[in-house]
């Protein structure tokens, strides 16, 4: 375990159950490349991060299964001053070709879902697009602990606090409307108390919405690319 600097700037949308990150690369370290080198494959998500009590475990068990994972030890300071501190296992580049597929150990979450930061919103489902979505699903399962199961035309992964669904390009283009080329992630869905509301604002916002009975699809700007689903 070591620290270094990561090389990139980011914001952090705070939700009752997960967040939302915003990357920025920013110097030219290794890790910065990689973001840049995801980026640079399409407009959208580029990230899944797995929550975990114990990041050198999750390190271990990845190096058995051939993952070829690092393990580091990452400080950011806020505008407040406050320290966060967080443990961090990444993969070797093409391991997890959809992304950056990741867990993280937070050690200061105090300091980071605080009344005034958090959103009533929960991040509670992730789609990933694959051209064999069983084969793509079976690896996903390996990396997490998990064990897939099918619904329907996608691959069903069920987590503590969400789910994952690895499905065609095509099956998630009648969910989500625009979604980019396998290997990749497509979207995510945020359960909202009042999800009308927040398909309202987003349509004020300039957002394309679709509705589909009491759920609503919002298509992402390109900054910040694929979807969201609100229900």
């Amino acid at each position: 375990m070591k620290g270094r600097p990561a090389g990139t700037s980011n914001r952090c949308v705070m939700l009752e159950q997960g967040y939302l990150e915003i990357l920025c690369p920013k110097l030219d370290t290794p890790h910065a490349q990689r973001v840049r080198k995801l980026m640079a494959r399409y407009h959208g998500v580029h990230l899944a991060c797995f929550g975990t009590p114990d990041a050198a475990f999750e390190h271990q068990r990845l190096a058995a299964h051939g993952f070829d994972p690092e393990l580091i030890d990452l400080q950011r300071k806020l505008d407040s001053g406050e320290q966060l501190r967080f443990n961090v296992v990444y993969v070797a580049p093409g391991k997890m070709p959809e992304g950056r597929v990741q867990y993280c150990e937070h050690l200061t979450p105090e300091h980071l879902w605080k009344d005034g930061y958090v959103n009533p919103m929960r991040l509670e489902e992730i789609y990933v697009v694959a051209r064999n979505p069983a084969r793509t699903a079976a690896r996903w399962a390996e990396f997490a602990g998990l064990l897939p199961r099918r619904e329907g035309d996608m691959v069903r992964l069920d987590t503590a606090r969400g789910r994952i669904f690895v499905a065609t390009r095509k099956t998630l283009s009648q969910l989500l409307g625009n979604v980019p080329a396998a290997p990749g992630i497509a979207g995510y869905r945020l359960g909202c108390s009042n999800a009308e509301g927040m398909a309202g604002r987003c349509e004020k916002a300039g957002l394309k919405v679709r509705e589909k009975g009491r759920e609503y699809s919002v298509a992402l700007p390109a900054a910040l690319g694929g979807s969201w689903i609100l229900a």
